[in-house]
């Protein structure tokens, strides 16, 4: 077993070693309508190929209800973008399966992913919403992020 304080880096406890990259990581926040979304990304070496122009990464999303009435994520929509400008568009109901109700001041976390054939690229997106008490649909902003590879020398995001 490896001596862990010669390597300070390595953790018994996976949470603490989770915890310490999600302060690490690239954060982007926005906030629409009282509704906080930060997203902080993740570069995946062990799933990345860039020999057969394969870069993937990991982004975790949390979501912020700060207004008076609960509200439930019915959709969301992604645009993704390459290093070469080619557009993506996705659309489809819900998060990771799920069409969260968030209550006033709680938050709902999720973490995905993203598969691009070039280094660098980003993300921007739209939650759709609904609030069920009153029946009222808003759009909330999800920010524009970033997804640098280490394979890039060139980051222009």
């Amino acid at each position: 077993m490896p001596d862990k304080s010669s390597h300070p880096h390595l953790h018994a406890d996976p949470e603490t070693a989770l915890a310490e990259a999600m302060e690490s990581a690239p954060r982007f926040s926005e906030t629409t309508d009282n509704v906080t979304v930060t997203v902080r990304t993740f570069w995946l070496d062990d799933q990345s190929h860039p020999e057969n122009h394969q870069y993937a990464w990991a982004y975790h999303i949390s979501i912020e209800n700060e207004r008076k009435d609960t509200f439930q994520l019915l959709s969301r929509s992604w645009e993704i973008v390459d290093g070469l400008g080619r557009k993506e568009h996705v659309h489809g109901d819900g998060v990771v399966g799920e069409q969260p109700v968030i209550a006033p001041h709680e938050q709902f976390d999720y973490t995905s992913g993203a598969m691009l054939t070039t280094p660098t690229g980003f993300m921007r997106g739209t939650y759709h919403m609904v609030e069920p008490r009153s029946g009222h649909r808003f759009d909330v902003s999800i920010p524009v992020f970033s997804l640098d590879s280490p394979h890039d020398s060139t980051l222009v995001h």
